[in-house]
């Protein structure tokens, strides 16, 4: 089954989004919140710490906390504290389109999310020190959410045909 998921995932790709536009120079591709989510994203809201690069991933385990007995990576290394709980950060792109959430699914919607995130989730000591409560404003959560919004394809996801072997 892994095999089959990998191969799949493989065959997506996401097309140019207005993030993207932006970023090459078209000024008014996003909104003004959709920048100051970008601004949030990069600093206070500390997203980018793990969400890095082209695709928003830094392709890393991290525990942010969830509340769950899934022990995640920690299966394979019972040894390393910081593996416990750990999941793989996901890539941002077409995020909105990608409900539910999380490794389980446990989280229904993006804003459902950024709360979480928010939150900081369970302390306990596999937790990333990257994950701290943020206390974001009602504004900045708005102005996140705007900002992942923008991450999405403005044409459908390229899908690239699977070869027989």
């Amino acid at each position: 089954m892994a095999k089959a998921i990998a191969t799949f995932e493989r065959t997506v790709l996401s097309g140019v989004a207005t993030f993207d536009e932006w970023v090459a120079g078209r000024e008014d591709a996003i909104s003004d919140s959709a920048k100051r989510g970008f601004v949030l994203f990069n600093g206070k809201a500390k997203c980018a710490a793990c969400h890095s690069g082209w695709n928003f991933t830094d392709a890393s385990f991290h525990d942010i906390g969830l509340e769950t007995a899934d022990t995640g990576r920690g299966k394979l290394l019972p040894q390393l504290v910081s593996m416990q709980y750990a999941f793989k950060t996901p890539t941002l792109r077409n995020v909105d389109q990608r409900a539910p959430y999380m490794h389980d699914g446990g989280v229904r919607t993006l804003r459902e999310a950024i709360d979480v995130y928010d939150s900081a989730g369970v302390p306990r000591p596999s937790r990333s020190p990257l994950i701290t409560p943020l206390k974001l404003t009602a504004q900045d959560k708005a102005d996140l959410f705007a900002f992942l919004k923008t991450l999405t394809s403005v044409d459908a996801p390229v899908q690239v045909p699977v070869l027989p072997r």
